[in-house]
């Protein structure tokens, strides 16, 4: 296998920093890393399992002689450069949300539409978090009898929202427990001993932007506009890894037992499912994990053909810096 040429834009950021951490992890046939990011960053050195690296000014001549760039930066940012990096040769995987919905370039999450990515013009996109835990964990029933309707209730940790929101929260649980004010600034409401089921901008139809990302990119991903999806999006307390309530309707019965089966039969799927107590993943030991878990699966009882289940999730890693590696992956093997 040969090696290859890798830049990761937005290297000083959290999703960056885990992308350094997971190309080394997976043991990713990298010939050279370069790290970019702001002219606020650049200078600094970061040791690495591929040597003692130096942040890079960003500048688009960067982008000549990469086979691979990630982007990890903000929509704006990667809808006006992840053009020049794919015109000067490299293959872009963009975690941010600019290209995700665009017809010409592919929504990859390699456990679910894998021969997606090789449809790609230079560009393809990593979806949302929460999208991702959630397709992996339906996807094996909707290949067994086709999903008609799925209602999610998610429960999102705060480094989605970045380390400001993770220093808020470490923050002002810290004042709260001295009896101090508590300062809110990254957040709608107060996040320390608090939900808030508020995640991204609201939109004419009452949801949020989050919550309709799940619902479009799914469609997308899944290649079925038809499946019937309602979400609920919530902030909690959590530092790190998304959990979410799912309840699907199938076109056909497939029952607890069957279900657990296709769980435990598909790739990168973890099942924790005891009828007792602690037999169910929580974030907290899912954190800095590869797999989706899945848990308390049992039938819905308010619908006909309906299965809940509980999934957990790394969204740092599987939610964003893995999934993207997972992609160039498939682009290495060929397959």
């Amino acid at each position: 296998m040969s090696d290859f040429n890798v830049a990761i834009v937005g290297a000083s950021g959290a999703v960056g920093q885990e992308l350094i951490r997971i190309l080394s992890l997976r043991k990713f046939p990298v010939k050279k890393l370069t790290l970019l990011a702001s002219k606020r960053s650049a200078g600094k050195t970061l040791e690495t399992e591929f040597g003692n690296l130096t942040i890079e000014e960003f500048a688009v001549e960067k982008f000549v002689g990469q086979d691979y760039v990630f982007f990890a930066t903000s929509g704006g940012h990667a809808k006006e450069f992840a053009p020049k990096a794919a015109e000067a040769g490299a293959v872009v995987i963009d975690n941010s949300s600019a290209f995700r919905l665009d017809e010409e370039v592919p929504l990859v999450v390699p456990e679910v539409n894998p021969k997606d990515a090789f449809e790609h013009k230079g560009i393809i996109a990593n979806p949302n978090c929460s999208t991702i835990q959630m397709v992996v964990a339906l996807n094996p029933i909707h290949q067994f009898s086709r999903i008609k309707r799925i209602v999610v209730s998610t429960y999102q940790a705060v480094s989605g929202a970045g380390q400001d929101a993770i220093n808020e929260l470490n923050e002002q649980l810290q004042a709260a427990l001295n009896g101090d004010s508590v300062k809110v600034e990254q957040f709608s409401k107060q996040i320390a001993y608090n939900v808030i089921p508020h995640i991204d901008v609201f939109q004419d139809n009452g949801y949020t932007k989050e919550e309709m990302k799940m619902v479009n990119e799914t469609w997308k991903i899944m290649g079925d506009s038809g499946i019937k999806i309602s979400a609920n999006c919530v902030r909690v307390p959590v530092i790190r890894a998304h959990s979410e309530a799912i309840n699907i309707e199938t076109e056909s019965y497939v029952g607890e037992n069957k279900a657990r089966e296709l769980f435990e039969a598909a790739p990168d799927i973890e099942v924790v499912d005891r009828r007792e107590n602690g037999g169910y993943p929580t974030p907290l030991e899912v954190s800095e994990t590869m797999k989706t878990f899945v848990g308390r699966i049992r039938e819905d009882i308010s619908c006909d053909n309906g299965i809940a289940l509980w999934c957990v999730a790394d969204q740092l890693w599987k939610g964003a810096a893995l999934n993207a590696v997972q992609i160039a992956e498939l682009l290495v093997r060929g397959e």
